[in-house]
């Protein structure tokens, strides 16, 4: 079957799916984004990821380019025509189209709106949830204001690559200070030897995970203690534990960093735990398809 898209007002097959030369998100990555998780033909998460959009758009002084509701049902209706269960839908908001300037456009234009969906191969994901995952780290050189989800990603492009060249499947930034921010597209977690799951807190150095949020909250319904700080590199060679949280993977258990291993060099039972609880936690929408 192939794959529909839909791009400002229009539902049209992928293949022809564009958006104009001056679009500001072409042109100067003036936009932001959202991944919403599919699972079982329902969205996980709406909600929140919703209200993390409306955020971003509002730190960049941006507007909704459909009333939420109207924006709920392109979504569904998105993952309806392509009749996926298990995958991923992808939302793009940018400032719209304009003479190319750094600066606003002076007249009022339109954002732009574009919805994908693509499906998931669950098993390639729960196998390396089995195996567990390696990362490598790099120099944190993005700019002071992460927690805002745009797509502007090329630090996050080029620390991904770097990962892939090394055989990891991730890279967690390290700050100048020597902490751990978070991964390329995902927050990293420890756990200490004490049981003690340690993640960074909320700032304008993190982008704060939808997922990173519903896994605070496994924890603390299971009666687990978190400590919201930073933590280094040193740190992690020393936890008994680590994982990483996102949309994409839930809960990944990490088992190496920079090729050393963490802990037993197998997955971790807090991670198992975690992975296993999540989509009893998570909002999970009606049914679409």
């Amino acid at each position: 079957m192939s794959r529909i898209a839909y791009v400002n007002g229009q539902y049209v097959p992928f293949r022809e799916a564009h958006v104009h030369i001056e679009d500001r998100g072409y042109q100067l990555g003036d936009g932001v984004y959202e991944v919403c998780e599919i699972r079982n033909g329902s969205l996980v998460d709406e909600r929140r990821h919703l209200q993390r959009l409306e955020r971003s758009l509002s730190e960049l002084r941006m507007t909704l380019p459909l009333a939420p509701s109207a924006l709920r049902f392109v979504m569904e209706e998105t993952v309806r025509r392509n009749r996926v269960r298990d995958g991923l839908i992808y939302l793009q908001v940018t400032r719209g189209v304009a003479r190319r300037d750094h600066g606003f456009p002076e007249q009022a234009i339109k954002p732009a709106l574009v919805v994908t969906v693509r499906a998931l191969d669950r098993s390639k994901i729960e196998a390396n949830a089995g195996a567990g995952i390696a990362v490598i780290t790099v120099p944190d050189d993005r700019w002071d204001r992460v927690d805002i989800k745009t797509i502007g990603l090329l630090p996050n492009v080029l620390a991904r690559q770097k990962a892939k060249d090394a055989g990891a499947k991730d890279a967690w930034f390290v700050d100048a200070e020597g902490f751990v921010t978070e991964g390329a597209a995902s927050n990293a977690w420890i756990v200490t030897h004490d049981g003690v799951l340690v993640t960074r807190p909320s700032s304008n150095r993190i982008l704060t995970g939808i997922t990173m949020t519903v896994a605070k909250e496994i924890a603390l319904r299971l009666q687990m203690k978190v400590e919201e700080r930073a933590f280094s590199v040193q740190e992690v060679l020393a936890a008994s534990e680590a994982f990483l949280t996102s949309a994409t993977q839930t809960v990944m258990p990490v088992i190496s960093i920079d090729r050393r291993k963490i802990g037993s060099g197998k997955p971790g039972p807090v991670a198992k735990r975690l992975r296993e609880e999540f989509h009893r936690v998570a909002e999970i929408g009606r049914k679409i398809v």
